[in-house]
């Protein structure tokens, strides 16, 4: 990949619809570039494929944070599929070291975060947890 690729794929980040005519403006090159550019990517498997993200995606959340949880035994699966059923939960992330999961979560109020903090605690296999607020986020690229 080369800096046009890169160029390319950091604008179609930025907005996944973009036409081929809008990237080529952006870009600074023709559309036969940007489209044989898109494809070639796309053979090579460098973009993987495209995806939707609807208001509730990127809506902020009042209150947002990271729990990262010890779980005991083989009992990650499990616990894993309970989390991806609540509704605060944004995604789980297994990980090495310390901890087993880490998940991120968003609510609307504090007191909406301890009560889905009191249900994860409380799951069979949790053996500890640890909760850090987010406070705030920069994004790479944007």
């Amino acid at each position: 990949m080369d800096d046009l690729d890169t160029r390319l794929i950091k604008a179609l980040q930025r907005d996944g619809r973009a036409s081929i005519s809008e990237l080529s403006l952006d870009l600074g090159v023709t559309r036969a570039t940007v489209k044989a550019r898109l494809d070639r990517l796309r053979a090579r498997g460098e973009i993987a494929g495209f995806t939707v993200l609807t208001r509730a995606d990127v809506a902020a959340h009042g209150v947002r944070g990271l729990i990262m949880l010890g779980i005991e035994g083989r009992g990650t699966e499990t616990v894993m599929r309970a989390l991806l059923n609540m509704v605060e939960v944004q995604a789980v992330h297994s990980t090495n070291g310390t901890w087993d999961l880490i998940v991120e979560i968003g609510t609307e109020t504090l007191d909406a975060l301890d009560e889905a903090l009191f249900r994860i605690r409380r799951m069979g296999g949790v053996t500890r947890s640890e909760t850090s607020l987010l406070l705030s986020t920069r994004r790479a690229g944007r």
